[in-house]
This record gives structure tokens, sequence and C-alpha cells, in this order.
């Protein structure tokens, strides 16, 4: 195994030097544990301690390959399990696969088998680098039925095994030719297919009524979760696990009834003498007491946890998710799983669905520090800290390469539970988080449900496809004009975290997003502090108050170039007995954005003091300074030793005008340890066309000229850095020349502006019953500035949302018109005039 790094850290107590166990890989079981003669494995070190009182386990550098989880119980209390100083350790629950041999030289296809006892994996690592199951369009078209499909034709059905396929309906944005489904633009919802029989397709249950039927109840406008729409939508984004689809590099597919795993191996792997894992345990280390003995002071140390995985999502429950990768399960999952008194024998607390697994966990655990440790290469959440947690850090962790969440605090089964069972005094501090949520991408690297007096400060989140943390839950019910669940948070504080580069995937989230009631009153309540926020790809905000989100106080963060609000946003208040005549109480205060809204006290809402900023330098260095892993923590962010290239771009969608392409896409999450330079586009036809990453961030297009001939068209891109090139993504749905230029938009649907001291902020709406915009100008008057404004945030603006522009170098005092006018391919539209709003 290669690509794990860990960071020894030293053990002791207090100062003093405690009795030691030693565990090598030169060591042998039946040894003593001395330093001149160690044991060779975890267990035996964990027994050996328990059995002789002994509290620190040293780990010499290696790989150890664990036949079982680890379990730690409150026997354990006072153990402290760790590397020797300087020394990388890695747990590994996977298993090598070797004997690799060339079966299909045309589509350079590798086999080998996998050992016996190994479930089929849903990912494999080569070299440390994560493989994928092999995916593409669905090739057939698709009608729903009740029970799944009827495709136009039999195709699938002399596929290799129907029945280990699966469907994968992702959220979003719609953009152009590319359409949103999932279960709301937050989720990535998947589920089998059962069988196929000709052109019908049977998709497995319960996965598929828990992802197409979510109980309305008579005359309701929505699913009685509150939580999205009712249904997946009508086609999947795109398949996965067929044999058939194999031949592109880094691809496998597992045949179950001969066992072989087939790969496409990537430029530069000889399948010959790599490193290529599977995994086979789905837990690495469990620490659990209980309420009336919780283990506690237990320390894990500069170990790295990898090559576990998560079979539930290949199986009939497949993976229909709600939010947060919290997902619906079970028979009846769809018509009462967590709708307590919303449904007919619901289940209760209400909001209460199954939390993702994660490969590493803790209950009922007092003070167990996890200090310098890796999780990475991971199949289902990394770290769960969960019920009855109390005082419990981690702190100097690198969370990378995870399939699901990265760490997973307290949980939303048990909103009202007293103290002892209860999430209490936990901190997250000074770790770096990335490439979480790297198979679900719903997935977010600090999710935290009910919970008490946490501390979640200095930590690094980037590239990463949806939010970056989310606290609390529970507050939909507002939607319908009840108050969310009672609970008993209060106290948290998220404080100077650095989040840049997320929701790279994913719409309608927020670097950090809030839900439900966070204390009884705003001082006791969530404390959201000295962050800074930039770089936000899809749709949402940058501090995002969701429903019911009450008590919260938002001061001294900078919020930058996000895509719509940077923070928001209002709900009615129907807390204690309130008819939502007023909305749920927030104090915005003293940040820097470029929102702009002026001070404001009403409804419960206060926003005061808050800076107008036209670029994020414009911010206090110290809040930028401050912000993110603490000096002593930054040797997190060393590059890797080896940079590869980048995963695919995804989501690439088009429109065509008579002479040009327009194309956009969704940037790679992963960038290979090496920042992603240009993206080649490539069209059906042969057509080619190269576009720098700053243009891309700068347009969020590429413009591609047609050649005459085809009349439909199909678009790839690829992403290229300093190691490499990556694989081509996914085609677009295909695309159609047009047959002559759209007239140019009409005028924006609303506008506003705020100004404060030299600058502006520029709010608008898209124009009605307008397509294809790809820029927005604002001019200025009396100076007849003309500003053009473009990137993402443009290219998603529809309906009736908002967004906003800020502009600098005005004349403090002066009375300003502004003019906002939408730009497609044909020109520039008509004008919409306002007059600008001085704030102080």
């Amino acid at each position: 195994m290669v690509g794990i790094a860990a960071i020894g850290v030293t053990l002791s107590f207090g100062g003093m030097q405690a009795q030691t166990i030693y565990v090598s890989p030169r060591g042998r079981d039946q040894a003593s544990g001395s330093k001149g003669s160690p044991v060779a494995s975890l267990q035996q070190a964990i027994q050996l301690a328990r059995a002789t009182r002994e509290h620190v386990v040293e780990i010499e550098a290696g790989i150890y390959v664990l036949p079982a989880p680890l379990h730690l119980t409150a026997a354990d209390s006072g153990l402290s399990l760790g590397a020797a100083a300087g020394q990388h350790v890695t747990l590994s629950g996977g298993t090598r696969v070797q004997e690799w041999k060339l079966v299909d030289r045309q589509r350079s296809l590798w086999s080998a088998t996998l050992p016996a006892g190994v479930a089929p994996p849903r990912q494999i690592y080569i070299d440390g680098v994560r493989a994928r199951r092999a995916k593409g369009r669905v090739p057939v078209g698709l009608t729903m039925t009740d029970r799944g499909y009827t495709a136009d034709s039999d195709l699938l059905a002399h596929w290799k095994h129907p029945e280990e396929m699966e469907f994968v309906y992702t959220g979003g944005n719609a953009l152009w030719s590319e359409p949103e489904v999932g279960l709301g633009g937050w989720t990535e919802p998947r589920c089998p297919l059962a069988s196929i029989h000709g052109t019908e397709i049977e998709m497995a249950q319960p996965c598929w009524d828990n992802s197409t039927k979510r109980i309305k109840t008579a005359g309701a406008t929505r699913p009685n979760n509150l939580v999205g729409p009712a249904s997946v939508g009508k086609q999947p984004t795109f398949m996965e696990n067929a044999y058939e689809l194999l031949g592109t590099p880094g691809e496998f597919y597992f045949d179950r009834t001969s066992r072989k795993l087939f790969y496409t191996p990537r430029s530069g792997e000889d399948l010959r003498n790599a490193d290529v894992e599977a995994p086979v345990l789905e837990s690495l280390l469990e620490i659990a007491g209980d309420e009336a003995k919780p283990a506690h002071d237990i320390t894990i140390a500069g170990l790295t946890f990898a090559y576990a995985g998560w079979q539930e999502p290949s199986g009939p429950e497949g993976f229909s998710e709600i939010q947060a990768n919290y997902r619906v399960t079970g028979k009846d999952g769809a018509t009462r799983q967590a709708l307590c008194t919303l449904a007919p024998q619901g289940t209760c607390p209400y909001a209460a669905w199954s939390p993702e697994p994660a490969n590493v966990t803790t209950h009922f655990a007092d003070s167990v520090h996890f200090k310098r440790d890796t999780f990475t290469h991971l199949g289902a959440a990394g770290l769960a800290i969960a019920d009855g947690a109390h005082n419990n850090l981690v702190e100097g962790c690198v969370f990378s390469d995870i399939s699901g969440n990265g760490l997973e605090l307290a949980g939303v089964a048990a909103p009202e539970a007293a103290d002892p069972a209860f999430a209490v005094g936990n901190k997250v501090e000074n770790n770096l988080f990335r490439n979480v949520g790297a198979e679900f991408h719903g997935g977010i690297p600090i999710v935290v449900g009910y919970a008490r007096f946490s501390h979640i400060a200095h930590n690094q989140i980037d590239h990463v496809p949806y939010a970056g943390i989310s606290m609390g839950w529970g507050g939909w019910p507002d939607k319908i004009g009840l108050p969310g669940v009672a609970n008993r948070s209060t106290g948290n504080v998220v404080e100077k975290n650095r989040i840049t580069r997320f929701m790279l995937n994913l719409a309608d989230g927020g670097g950090i997003y809030t839900q439900g009631r966070t204390g009884v009153t705003i001082a006791d309540g969530e404390h959201v502090e000295g962050n800074v926020i930039d770089l936000q790809f899809s749709t949402g905000h940058g501090i995002y108050t969701d429903n019911g989100s009450a008590m919260i106080t938002i001061r001294g963060n900078v919020v930058f170039n996000t895509n719509h609000d940077n923070i928001a946003s209002a709900h009615k208040d129907y807390y204690d007995g309130l008819k939502g005549d007023v909305n749920d109480p927030l104090a915005i205060e003293d940040n820097w954005w470029q929102q702009g809204d002026p001070d404001s006290d009403a409804k419960q809402i206060v926003r005061s003091g808050n800076h107008l900023i036209d670029a994020l330098n414009q911010a206090p260095g110290e809040v930028l300074s401050s912000a993110g892993l603490e000096p002593a923590f930054r040797d997190l962010l060393a590059p890797p030793a080896r940079a590869v290239a980048p995963e695919a771009p995804t989501g690439v969608a088009v429109f065509l005008t008579p002479a040009e392409a327009y194309v956009t896409w969704r940037p790679s999450v992963f960038e290979g340890g090496a920042a992603v330079d240009r993206y080649i586009v490539r069209s059906s036809d042969g057509g080619e066309t190269v576009l720098s990453a700053a243009e891309f961030d700068r347009l969020g297009y590429a413009v591609q000229k047609l050649k005459p001939g085809a009349e439909s068209l199909r678009f790839t891109v690829s992403a290229s850095n300093a190691a490499g090139v990556s694989v081509a993504s996914l085609p677009s749905l295909p695309v159609s020349r047009a047959t002559s230029q759209q007239p140019v938009p009409g005028k924006p649907d609303e506008a506003s502006v705020e100004i404060q001291g030299t600058r502006a902020s520029i709010h608008f709406a898209a124009p009605k019953n307008s397509k294809d915009i790809i820029a927005y100008a604002v001019t200025v008057d009396p100076d007849g500035r003309h500003e053009v404004f473009t990137g993402r945030r443009v290219l998603t603006l529809a309906g009736t949302h908002r967004t906003f522009v800020t502009l600098d170098g005005l004349t403090p005092g002066r009375q300003y018109r502004f003019a906002v006018s939408a730009i497609n391919p044909s020109g520039e539209g008509e004008k919409l005039w306002v007059e600008g709003k001085h704030t102080n």
C-alpha cells in the first residue's frame, strides 16, 4: 500500500512516562510486548494492555491489516493507542488483489480473482488512488412505471448481470441541456436494478418506493417528510456497475458469479506490480461504553484508517437520500419512517432518518481524543462520534477521499435526551477536510445533529461536492405552519473555519448550513463567527439559515464570491405558540460581504454594522489570517508526495447557436494533488477547445466553433493538471444546432442597488421567458461606466432567485442610477434602471 501518510506523536500522561506495550510488524503475538519483544497485532496489544493495566500502546511504522474491527470498551479507559514518534502507521481494512492478467487488449482490460469472502467492492484503490465503478449514460430511452421503467429496446436485457447495475440521480443545478433529477438539488440518490425482462426494468425494493413514492396526504403540495420532492424524477443521470460499460481508464467492474474483478489501468499504472486494494471490513475501530459506564480518557494518535467499505447501498436499500447522507430505509420508509404525526403510523421523532454509518465510531465515550489521525480511502463516513459523547476532541486530523460524510457528531434520533445520552462539549478543531463525499456526493465534511456546547473551529474545508459544515436538524415543519422539532441543542460555536471551493457538484446548500432551533435565546443559541467562506460553485448561500433556524448569531464572518446570497434566509417563527407573524430570531452583525443589505431590525432579524466589499482582501487581514488551520497545524496542507491526474468533470451541459457551441460543466472535485490548470472540450464531430481554469472560473463556460454538417452533437470535457489529463467526462445529452439566432434577452425581472461609501451591491433577478443568458451588464449613470459580470452565478440564475454583484470606485454621497441588462450570444438586452440607495 502506498500514498498514505500519518504523523506520529509521543504519548504520555501528565508529563509522566507510562509503561508501554510495543507493536511491530516484526513482532510475535506470543511475545511479551516489551520494546525488545514487541507483539505483531493491535488486537493482542489491546488484550495485553487490558490484562496488565498498562495504558500506552506504541506502534512501529507499518501497515497492519485488520482481520476484524478493533473494539475498545470502558475496560480500556485511560488507553493511548498511537504511532511511535515520526512513524507512519496504517490500519487497513482491505485486502491486496494480485495476479492480474490482460484479458481484452482492445479495451486494455485486465482481470484478477477477488479473494474468497470479500464482498463485491464499491471501490478499489490502485497505488493509493480511488478507482470508480464503470459508468455511462443509460443507452436506452426510459418511461417510468410503478415498479421501474419500460425501455424503448431490450438492449439492457442482453447485458451481463442486470441485477448488479445501479441507476444514479444527480441533483445540482439544472442548466442548458442538463436537467436536475434526484430528491432535491442537494441529493444524489441511487437505486439498484432488481431484474430486466425484455424491455421491462424492475428496480430494487424498498429503494424504489422510498425514492419515488414519498407519501403526500390528500391536497398536499409537498411530501409529508417536507424535504424535497416525492420522486427522483423520470430519468437517471447515469448508470453504474455493468461489464459492458468497461473500457474507460480508472474504472472497474466485479462479476459476482465468477468473482472476477475487471479494470482498465490509467496512464502510468502497471497492474503486474501495482498495489491494488479492495475493502473487506466495514468498521476499523469502535469505542463503545454504555450510559452507566462510558469508555473514557482514550487517545488515538498518529494513525491512518484506510480501506474500509460499506455494502448496504449495493443491496435492496440502495441509497434513498434525504439530506447530508441521511436516508429513507425500510419497507415502509416512504410512508412511515420519521414522519411522526405527519402521516398515519409514522415513527417518531420526526426527521429521525437513517444515518450513514462510519468506518470509525464512538458510542457513549467521554474524553476520547483523536489527534493527528488520517481518515482516507473509506467507503462510508469517516468518523462518527455518536450518542452519549462528552468532551471529545478531534484535532489535527486529515479527512480525505471518503465516500460519504467526513465527521458525524451527534445524531438526530433523540433530540430531547438528557445529558448522559446527549452530545455535550465536543471539539472539532484544526482539521483538514478535502474530497469528502467522493462517492455519495451529498456527503458533508462536518455534520452535527442535536448537540450542546460543541466547538467547531479552525478547520480547513476545500474541494468538496456539497456543503462544508451542517449544524442542527428538524426545522422543516415551518413549511406547514408548525414549529421545528423541540430539542436540547444550545451553545454551539462555529468559528474561524476556512471554507473554499465547495458545492462543486450539488446545489442548495452552504459553506455553513444550519437547521432547526439552536437554543432558547439568541445569547445561548448557535454562534457563527469569524469564518472565511468563498468560491462557492452551485446555487445556495455562504451561510445558510434554513428551515426553523432560530437563535443564531452570525458575526464577523467574511463571505465572498458565493452563488446567490451571502447570508440567508428568513423563515417564519412558529415556535412557542407563535403564528408566523415574525421570523425566527437571527442576529447578522459586523460581517464582510457582497450582499450589501442595509441595517435593519424587523420581525426578530437584526442586520447591523455589516461591511460591503468588492474583493476578498478588503476584509480585515486579521480575520482572514485567523480563519482556518492555526500555524502549528498548517503542515497538514503540504502537497502529497505524488500528484496524479484529476478526476473527470461532471454535468456537461450545452446549447448551440447556428455557428457556436456554449459548453459548461461541474469542475473536478478531486484535483489529484495538483491544481487543475486547464480544461479540454471535445465534440462528437472532432472539434476541440482548450480553456484555462482561470478563464473557466471567470466565465463559467467555453465557446467552440461548430463545423459544417452535423445537426446533433455531444460534448465531453477533460481536466488537466501538472501530473496529467483526466479521462473524458460522461458525454452531454445530445443537442441540436439552432436554425436561427435567438432574440436578445428581455430586461431583468427586478433589481435594486445598495450603496455603501465607494461600493455598490447590485441585486437582480433573471428576465422572464429568456434563456441561455451568459452574462449581465451594469451601466452606471452619470458616469457612463459599463461593467460586464460573468461566471456560474449568472448562468444558474433562474426562477424567483436573485443574485448580486459588486463594484467599487463610486463617489461617496453622490446620487447614481444603475441599469442591469442580460446578455446572450445575440447581444445585450433591454436595461432595467433603478436608483441607488445609500445605506450610510
